[in-house]
């Protein structure tokens, strides 16, 4: 695999050129050709004899490649299929707002987690993504649509806290002043519920902005929609995010994905509205709702408007702030997962 510059922090780097017997500008020099994802062999303002070692020593700074671009003609939102150096397949999202350009990234190649109403899952995890082929995808889409992106989530294909290394590293490279200076508070990461990853990342002092896709406040139930809960049961779960808060100060917000017949009764609303008081106490609540993004390999259907909106207005009387997740380019099915598995299917 060669040494993967794009991995590396200055420091790192630094040192790399010290070992190398180089002055120390050439690092400066070397680190700014990294951040635009510039290959080693078309650095050009560093020697030729310093990029035949960097080369001989198997630096390499690598992109990841377009290989479909679908953009909608309904709101502009930009869908990605990438290829890795290895030929997997991941997907990002360009979605465009009047606060700026946000990208949602994937972490992984597949996914673990088993989550019944999620294609990424489907065929399981092949491999976690290093913190290069997550920050590429940032890259990428950046020098593909010739704007800046000024926001992350981190809700693509894959569990973040399944790959708590590479990505904790993603998340210090991307904000490097020195790199594409991404603030933490524009950085959200979803988990489905890792709770010895919520209460390491608790430990990181990242005022990044914490998701939960919780979709069930039941632990029993949640077990068949979402696996994780045979590890980590509901009450597990929120009290972790109970500790997070009190630590980080950083409002939690919980996802709540609406399932025709499933999980979108005013009934549910109840529980769910119940179940997040009792077990939070005075922590801040905010659910957002997301009508489900059907997948044609399950059977679970998407709840209609009228529905979402009741369960909605439940939760509201019951003092939860809660919002309807808008959903963006419905023409080019934006949500993450089915693009990926289409072109594993074609290759």
């Amino acid at each position: 695999m060669g040494m993967d510059l794009l991995s590396l922090p200055y420091d790192e780097i630094a040192a790399l050129v010290a070992d190398m017997g180089y002055p120390a500008f050439r690092a400066k020099q070397l680190r700014g050709w990294v951040v635009k994802g510039t290959p080693v062999e078309e650095m050009r303002n560093l020697p030729r004899d310093f990029r035949e070692k960097l080369i001989e020593r198997g630096c390499h700074v690598t992109l990841p490649r377009i290989v479909r671009k679908l953009i909608s003609q309904i709101d502009g939102t930009v869908k990605y299929l990438f290829a890795l150096s290895d030929g997997q397949l991941i997907e990002s999202v360009v979605m465009k707002y009047k606060h700026g350009n946000t990208i949602c990234v994937s972490c992984q190649a597949g996914c673990r987690m088993g989550c019944r109403f999620c294609a990424s899952t489907l065929r399981g995890l092949t491999r976690n993504l290093a913190p290069s082929e997550i920050l590429g995808q940032v890259m990428a889409a950046q020098n593909d649509l010739g704007e800046r992106i000024a926001n992350i989530v981190m809700m693509g294909i894959g569990e973040p806290l399944d790959n708590y290394d590479n990505v904790v590293r993603f998340l210090h490279l991307v904000n490097a002043e020195d790199g594409l200076n991404i603030g933490y508070r524009h950085i959200s990461l979803s988990t489905c519920g890792v709770v010895d990853g919520i209460r390491k990342l608790q430990k990181e002092n990242l005022p990044i902005t914490l998701s939960i896709s919780l979709h069930n406040i039941d632990t029993e139930e949640r077990k068949s929609l979402m696996p994780i809960t045979n590890k980590w049961s509901v009450e597990e779960l929120l009290a972790a995010c109970c500790d997070y808060f009190a630590e980080t100060g950083r409002r939690i917000s919980f996802e709540y994905t609406l399932i025709a017949g499933e999980t979108d009764s005013v009934s549910r609303a109840e529980a769910l509205a119940k179940g997040l008081k009792k077990q939070l106490g005075s922590m801040p609540i905010h659910v957002n709702l997301i009508p489900l993004n059907t997948v044609s390999e399950r059977d679970y259907q998407k709840s209609d408007s009228e529905a979402v909106m009741a369960f909605q207005k439940t939760l509201v009387a019951r003092g939860i702030n809660a919002t309807v997740r808008r959903r963006l380019g419905p023409d080019i099915n934006a949500s993450c997962g089915q693009l990926r598995l289409n072109g594993q299917d074609e290759g």
